[in-house]
């Protein structure tokens, strides 16, 4: 049955979208969205919903508001489920009734999902609580869009005492000081102006209505920006938390699946970093091959997997085969830490974790185990290295390599999230060539490139792309030479 959902995301972050809105993104099958959706909402929806971009630039509307509501009715009638997704809250300046009282003409069912409003969790992303005991015991929301001629009670704002936030309102900062001032609101009232909070890019002004114009035309602000005014403002350094993450500003993209990407993303999110996830690779299972080693794997004295993929794979194919584990007898071996996790998720302690994230690693170290005669399983991507196996052979061993899983391209959702982009983390070589496939050789060479190994440093260097290795190849070598990069960086400015 068609539907339409009418859904805030929030101001920007990820993680401050709502599960009831994760939710309804996956129920959708068509989507409508803008500029100031966070850059990886729409990695929530499925692969097979259709996404259009109807965003609204300062100045420059690539759709009325009116074509926006007839395309929603116009998908909803044709038997999608709709998503309009909206940044912050549908319903705080977000045009959301606008769009519900036109599905209401059209008879379509609707629900409209909140979303974290931006005027409270920007301010609180820049350190500046909207109400605070003592300081302000109210607070008062307007637009400041159209501040010049807008039908506000200024003399009743600038006699309260609470928190005065202007959403939209940069174009119009002159405006609103004056008419604040003029009707009586002190000069040196503090004032803060903070721009595309809760993301990377965000960037606040600290001043007083007295000089805030001028600080925030030397600072160089751009919108979407939120205007506050009021004594809380005075807290911004004591209570600024995001700030002052060691990662706060620097935008870091992740390349993997969606399946291997939320550690890491976790990991940099914690320390500040805002997480651009563009999976260049999803998985294709092929695990059905195992069919026909199934009956001998009482027969092989090693396995081994090179990654958390074909550990997945290969006991998901038992598993649904109903086979007893208890009849392996083999010695698995591992490449990374993420690997070995992945094993003993499964209740498996794996005899070997190679030192390096690099299949000659393990091989160095997996050498001296093994013995001419002996039956090894390696169960792997059908694009992976055939290094091992060859090797393996070298030594007198006989070798089964298994294709449990292809790696096949991914698809960009948000075309735009990738223009803020620092940095690029690569975790093998098909990463980088359908990254370029996906989003341009140009447009990567202009971003900071990481390998996680040689053979995807390889890879980037054939392709012309400057670049830096990790010295430990894993993910903790990612998270120390993104630090080391960034604190560079920031002190070379």
């Amino acid at each position: 049955m068609s539907k339409a959902y009418i859904i805030g995301t929030g101001p920007g972050d990820e993680e401050l979208l709502t599960l009831k809105a994760v939710r309804c993104l996956k129920e959708c099958t068509a989507v409508l969205y803008d500029r100031l959706v966070g850059n990886n909402v729409l990695n929530h929806l499925n692969d097979e919903c259709e996404i259009y971009y109807c965003g609204k630039e300062p100045g420059c509307h690539y759709k009325t508001q009116e074509e926006i509501n007839d395309m929603i009715i116009k998908l909803a009638k044709e038997g999608h489920i709709v998503g309009r997704i909206k940044g912050g809250d549908p319903y705080v300046f977000g045009r959301g009734g606008e769009e519900v009282l036109a599905l209401l003409e059209e008879n379509i069912p609707f629900e409209v999902i909140p979303g974290v409003t931006s005027p409270i969790a920007v301010l609180n992303y820049g350190g500046i609580p909207i109400t605070q005991r003592g300081m302000a015991q109210s607070f008062h929301i307007v637009t400041g869009m159209s501040a010049g001629v807008l039908k506000v009670n200024w003399n009743a704002l600038a006699n309260e005492n609470g928190t005065l936030v202007f959403m939209m309102g940069l174009d119009n900062l002159s405006n609103i000081v004056s008419n604040l001032v003029s009707n009586g609101k002190d000069i040196n009232t503090p004032c803060g102006v903070v721009m595309r909070g809760t993301s990377s890019k965000q960037k606040k002004v600290i001043g007083t209505l007295n000089d805030i114009e001028e600080k925030v035309k030397n600072a160089g602000l751009k919108s979407p920006c939120i205007i506050v005014v009021g004594e809380v403002v005075t807290l911004n350094e004591q209570l600024s938390w995001y700030e002052k993450k060691p990662l706060f500003g620097a935008n870091v993209c992740i390349t993997r699946s969606k399946e291997q990407a939320l550690s890491l993303k976790n990991s940099l999110r914690e320390l500040g970093a805002e997480v651009t996830e563009i999976n260049s690779i999803k998985i294709k299972e092929t695990k059905s091959n195992l069919e026909d080693y199934i009956e001998k794997i009482e027969d092989y004295k090693h396995i081994i997997l090179t990654s958390v993929n074909a550990v997945n794979m290969f006991f998901d194919f038992l598993k649904e085969k109903k086979f007893d584990l208890r009849k392996i007898k083999a010695k698995f071996s591992v490449i990374g830490k993420a690997t070995q996790k992945a094993l003993i998720d499964r209740g498996i302690i794996p005899f070997i974790v190679a030192k390096e994230f690099v299949c000659e690693g393990l091989l160095n170290d997996l050498k001296s185990e093994l013995k001419a005669g002996e039956k090894v399983l390696i169960p792997c991507s059908s694009s992976s290295r055939i290094y091992l196996k060859e090797e393996i052979e070298k030594l007198g061993l006989l070798v089964d390599r298994v294709h449990t899983y292809d790696t096949v391209c991914g698809t960009l959702k948000n075309k735009r999230s990738f223009e803020e982009v620092d940095i690029i983390l690569y975790t093998s070589p098909s990463t980088v060539k359908n990254m370029i496939s996906m989003v341009g050789l140009g447009n990567i060479k202009k971003k900071y490139n990481i390998a996680i190994g040689p053979q995807t440093k390889k890879m980037l260097e054939e392709n012309g792309i400057k670049n830096s290795m990790c010295k430990i190849h894993c993910e903790e070598g990612f998270i120390k030479e993104i630090i080391e990069f960034w604190n560079d960086l920031k002190e070379n400015r």
